[in-house]
Parts: structure tokens; sequence; C-alpha cells
């Protein structure tokens, strides 16, 4: 995920809250529990207060303009938010990577098995494991390595970063690749003496 993307994201989460948090305080203001242990400073809101009264209703009533306004609104809001839900779902898995003439691609999950069958014939790595994400002119790998239990994790690191992600990068070039490695060390399995 793009550092604007988690930012706005952030963002747009933060100010939901904000605004659900402040109307909920300003609802439970109103009831009378609430409102006996809230200190005389701060405002609260009368537990017999009309938000919309009679009178107001039927003001709003003669004019003809704001239910299609308010109704397109919500529907505008509706739709950015499902495309902004529909956003945050896309797995941002990369399918396949455009190569230097037009139609001509690589798959993405074919660089990706190339990548995790390197990555398995390095010294000390049990197993392998490699995903590509990002978009065609910033590639990222997301790489699982399982180690053996007496593998080097500084001498797997430096391996791989000199075989299998600066091949992957020479493949990709002139695009960027960023390499995320987590490694875990696989268990001694106990002996049992009979």
């Amino acid at each position: 995920m793009s550092r604007l993307r988690s930012g706005t994201n952030r963002s747009t989460l933060f100010c939901a809250a904000a605004v659900l948090l402040f109307a909920g305080a300003v609802l439970a203001s109103a009831a009378r529990p609430v409102r006996e242990r809230l200190p005389s400073t701060v405002p609260r809101v009368d537990a017999d207060r009309v938000w919309l009264d009679e009178e107001l209703l039927g003001r709003w009533r003669d004019h003809g303009w704001w239910p299609p306004v308010v109704i397109t609104a919500l529907a505008v809001g509706a739709v950015l938010f499902l495309c902004w839900a529909a956003a945050q779902f896309r797995s941002g898995r990369l399918r396949e990577l455009p190569l230097g003439q037009p139609g001509v691609t690589l798959s993405a999950r074919a660089l990706a098995s190339a990548m995790a069958e390197r990555a398995r014939g390095v010294d000390g790595v049990a197993r392998a494991h490699v995903r590509l994400l990002g978009r065609p002119r910033r590639l990222r790998a997301r790489i699982t390595l399982v180690l053996d239990p007496d593998g080097s994790p500084e001498a797997v690191l430096r391996e791989l970063a000199r075989g299998t992600i600066a091949e992957a990068r020479a493949a990709a070039a002139p695009r960027a690749l960023e390499a995320d490695v987590h490694l875990t060390t696989r268990r001694h399995r106990a002996r049992r003496i009979h």
C-alpha cells in the first residue's frame, strides 16, 4: 500500500471517528445519568430537546428543491464510499508485468515462482514463498522464508540480496523492485527416547 493511500485511509478513518465520537458525546449528554455526572463546565443537550419541530418541518415542506438535493448528496456519498471500499479490498496483487513491446507481458505469478525457486536454493532455507504486489512501474516482492534450525539469517539475507533479489531487479528493470523479507525458523522436532 502506498504512503499516500495509507495516509488518506488514516485521515479518513480519523475524521469519521472524530465525527462519530462527537455525535455520540452530544447524544449521550442528553441522557439524564450522563448529564448528572458531567462537570458543570461541559456543554450538554437538554433531555426534552426537540430536534425538528412541526413548524420547521412545515417550512421545509414548502420548498420542493431540498428532497432531490439531499437524495442526490446521499447517493453520491454512497457511491464514493463504495468506490473507496472497493479500492481497499483490491488485493494489490500484480497479475502481469508489461515488457518493452506492446502485447508482450510477463506473468507476475511466473516471476514470483522463479524467485521462490531461487530462494529455496539458498543454503539454510527450508521453504520460500514470494508474492508480487504493487503496480507495473513500482513492484514490491513480499518474500517469506522458513529457515533451517541451523541456518544463519545474516548469511541467508546476504545471499538472497546478491542472488534472487538482484536477478529479479534485473528482470524487472527499468522498474523499481522493493523487497520485504520475513524470516521464520523451522523448529527441531522433539526426539522420543524409548
